[in-house]
């Protein structure tokens, strides 16, 4: 009997094949060999610093393998590692005479629970959190870090949530699908799995109970995962999907509608190597620089000199031929802190000082990376465009403004808050251009976690109601004519990318293996059409109906 579970897709693509199941426990007799571990609780604390700095220098070296989002995600777990706060908690917990892992275990507790009662992106940090602990137990009882077992056949990978570590070691020829049952679009588990390119459903809440031991066909176009289907079937299903991905990703440019219509399609980067990769792709720039992996593993600030060296790696492989890189500002705070930083004590953290409001306290930190930025930008000679994170007022889009013209640069604003996309058109009179970060959008318009798995249908781009801020946005560009750019993940989805474009969004930035899919799938559909399909989502009622709307007006 086939058995189909639903969860949120992710990652679109067909994949079929045996389920493997994964946990990141580590094995009781290790635990129980190991006691209660160094009695005096100097020595006990120093274990605990020498587990946690091999954990960290773990995060590092793969870190420094991989590029992009997943580069920037690894970093900050090595910074959660070796945090301070976790520390104290150990120390406090062992002078007061509990035994080296009952004090690990009550400082990890203590922080899982801050974390999940300050929601928002801070609650994503909980699954990180967890992965760290599991890994420094590890060290301590003297076993290997756990992790996802390498499969000996292309497999189907189920289980809880994967930690940041664990989804960026996976091989792609062999973990052919990630089911998770917790998670939502926009956990790190969804932006990893997306710059690998495998399909991927999450929020599928009961999977590993109704999978494990079976084979599995998982959609990552419609959240769909069915058990034991007709093998023959099911095979079938998959090589016909595989063609048409791989006739997508012959697709070479440029990016346009099926008429004509221009459509810029950009990259999301992190660091120099990420960009060097990007220009492999048609892409015409980059839409979107994530400088945090600059500063989260940095104890001190970085001088103007160390920014604009790094910034400069970044822009100079993007000079000349009318292309240009878009550069965010320092997004730290909420999940990403910064240790050089002015971080309040807050309740919760994902509606408070973070991104462009750490200027406030501080409005050197933000001037000197614009200086850094300017002196990247006039040395390497490639057009660059600044833009600033969570802005939500015109006063602080005024403010910005003035400052990145002052340096001889084009000035932008992400629209994350509802209220910009809200005051689109007032915004647009202080800035030349505006890029919507659907992640944050959609979870600050719907009022959910984007880590809930039980709101992940409300943490979906597709909701109407995101949609609607959305063409807000793009018609105040048009009025202005001013471009108006989406660099979420929702650009990353060929079908939601032909829904964009209709509603007016005249570039789609994302990352660098999704472009030919976008590119290829905008490019067979004419702007009428793209059109149709944006208003028949906004009329829909829910993000399934929304995106059935879409796909059976495809040509």
């Amino acid at each position: 009997m086939v058995t189909s579970i639903q969860g949120t897709p992710v990652v679109p693509g067909l994949a079929f094949g045996p389920v493997l199941v994964t946990s990141a426990d580590v094995s009781t007799s290790a635990v129980e060999a190991f006691g209660g571990g160094p009695a005096d609780p100097a020595a006990a604390l120093a274990a605990y610093d020498d587990a946690v700095g091999l954990v960290a220098d773990g995060f590092r070296a793969r870190a420094t393998a991989a590029t992009g989002a997943t580069a920037e995600v690894l970093t900050a777990s090595a910074g959660l590692a070796t945090d301070r706060g976790m520390r104290a908690a150990v120390r406090k917990n062992l002078n007061a005479g509990q035994q080296l892992l009952p004090a690990l275990d009550a400082a990890v507790e203590q922080f899982v629970t801050v974390f999940a009662g300050m929601g928002g992106l801070m609650a994503e940090r909980v699954t990180d959190l967890r992965d760290i602990h599991a890994r420094v137990l590890a060290r301590l009882v003297g076993e290997p870090e756990p992790g996802v077992p390498v499969p000996t056949t292309p497999s189907v990978l189920v289980a809880g949530d994967l930690a940041p570590a664990d989804t960026a070691g996976l091989d792609p020829s062999l973990v052919v699908a990630i089911v998770t049952e917790r998670g939502g679009p926009t956990s790190h588990t969804a932006i990893i799995a997306r710059q690998l390119g495998i399909p991927c459903v999450v929020g599928a809440a009961g999977a590993i109970a109704e999978l494990d031991g079976r084979t599995a066909l998982v959609d990552g176009q419609t959240g769909t995962v069915q058990a034991d289907p007709d093998h023959a079937e099911a095979e079938a299903l998959v090589a016909a999907d595989r063609a048409e991905r791989a006739a997508l990703a012959s697709w070479s440019g440029p990016g346009r509608t099926a008429d004509g219509r221009p459509v810029k399609l950009l990259a999301n980067v992190a660091d120099a190597a990420s960009a060097r990769a990007a220009t492999s792709e048609p892409v015409t720039g980059i839409g979107l620089f994530r400088t945090e992996l600059s500063f989260l593993d940095r104890e001190t600030e970085p001088s103007v000199d160390e920014q604009a060296a790094i910034y400069a790696d970044v822009l100079e492989p993007y000079a000349g031929d009318g292309r240009h890189v878009v550069v965010r500002t320092l997004d730290a705070g909420s999940d990403k802190p910064v240790a050089f930083a002015s971080h309040p004590d807050e309740e919760n953290p994902a509606l408070g000082v973070r991104g462009l409001r750490l200027a406030f306290a501080d409005p050197g930190l933000l001037h000197r990376q614009l200086d850094a930025i300017a002196i990247a930008a006039e040395r390497t000679g490639t057009e660059c465009w600044v833009m600033a994170p969570m802005v939500a007022t015109v006063a602080e889009a005024r403010d910005f403004g003035v400052a990145v013209h002052e340096r001889g640069l084009k000035a932008g604003v992400m629209v994350e808050v509802p209220s910009a996309a809200l005051l689109a058109h007032k915004v647009l009179e202080e800035v030349d251009f505006l890029s919507i970060g659907t992640n944050d959008l959609t979870q600050y318009t719907m009022a959910a976690d984007r880590m809930a798995s039980d709101l992940a249908h409300l943490t979906d781009p597709w909701q109407p109601a995101v949609l609607q801020l959305v063409a807000i946005a793009a018609e105040a560009g048009r009025r202005a004519d001013k471009p108006v750019g989406v660099c979420g993940e929702a650009a990353a989805d060929p079908l939601l990318a032909c829904v964009l474009v209709g509603l007016g969004i005249t570039s789609l930035s994302m990352a660098a293996a999704a472009v030919r899919p976008v590119g290829a799938r905008v490019g067979g559909v004419t702007l009428g059409r793209c059109e149709e399909m944006a208003e028949a989502a906004l009329a829909a009622e829910d993000p399934a109906s929304a995106r059935e709307a879409a796909r059976v007006l495809l040509p």
